[in-house]
């Protein structure tokens, strides 16, 4: 029996139709490869930023440096009305008050003002910046990577601190490293081995210009500051090698006696942001950095 011919017509255009999928599979296929290079060297030139955290151009270098640990900063995240907020002192004082807290303790700026002295300086752009610790008075310890750039303005640093405390960390758009970091303490496991930490203590006898003391210190020592990130009080850890005294414990104090010792007269309490800026300084005369 013949065969009718609509069958071999339906069998040629089946075979046209496969050959046309296939063809097509490897059209798209040759676009998708295409498009993920192209889109992997736009990647490249692209400098990915996470809104209000921006990354800025940072020096990596295999000399000494320093580390900053900002002890007992102020970051108290509470329901206020329908939404969580950083407490502090000036938005807040009524409803501190109403739960019984004293406004003046609820400080974040100062850890504001002291970030924005560390990141900003000719020090870290030099890249001798290690990193940066911060502990809450709760206990919670984050770090602060060298390379990250603070907001300027205080309120958008309380919403990328109140999204820290919620998310545990800030990762930029489009890398996977973050740029800010919850972590588990001490914060002794991420120092460098071979460093000096440096505390102060009101009890202690050492009374050293803090540009003498750098400068005393042998270049293949990795330095470690630790200060107070607080209005009031002092601070207590016992990690510290070698203890300065000064006329407080919180960072403002130590920066008035700073000054004093410096060849600067103050007999005021000065903000965290100057007490950071002669450290930096100090550290910039020892190393040549201009």
């Amino acid at each position: 029996m013949v065969r009718p011919y609509t069958i071999k017509g339906h069998k040629r255009k089946r075979r046209e139709e496969n050959y046309d999928k296939e063809e097509v599979k490897q059209l798209l296929e040759e676009e998708t490869a295409a498009t993920a290079t192209q889109d992997e060297n736009k990647a490249e030139e692209i400098t990915h930023e996470l809104p209000g955290i921006p990354l800025v151009p940072f020096k990596s270098n295999n000399k000494t440096g320093v580390t900053f640990i900002l002890e007992r900063a102020c970051l108290e995240v509470a329901k206020v009305g329908k939404s969580y907020q950083l407490l502090s002192s000036e938005d807040h004082a009524n409803f501190l008050r109403k739960n019984n807290k004293n406004p003046a303790d609820y400080r974040p700026d100062i850890l504001h003002q002291a970030l924005l002295t560390i990141l900003d300086s000719p020090l870290n752009k030099a890249g001798r910046l290690r990193a940066v610790y911060v502990r809450t008075e709760k206990g919670v310890l984050f770090e602060v990577k060298p390379h990250v750039r603070i907001p300027r303005t205080y309120k958008r640093f309380s919403g990328i601190m109140l999204q820290l405390l919620q998310k545990l960390s800030i990762t930029a758009v489009g890398k996977r490293e973050k740029l800010l970091r919850v972590i588990k303490n001490p914060v002794t496991q991420y120092l460098p081995v071979n460093s000096r930490k440096i505390g102060f203590s009101y009890s202690s006898e050492k009374s050293t210009p803090i540009r003498d003391y750098v400068a005393a210190v042998s270049d293949d020592v990795d330095l470690v500051f630790v200060v107070g990130a607080m209005a009031h009080g002092k601070i207590s850890n016992d990690y510290t090698d070698d203890f300065i005294a000064n006329d407080g414990f919180s960072v403002a104090a130590w920066s008035s006696y700073v000054l004093r010792h410096e060849g600067f007269v103050s007999g005021y309490p000065l903000s965290a942001s100057w007490c950071t800026y002669l450290i930096c300084g100090a550290l910039m005369q020892k190393w040549n950095i201009f």
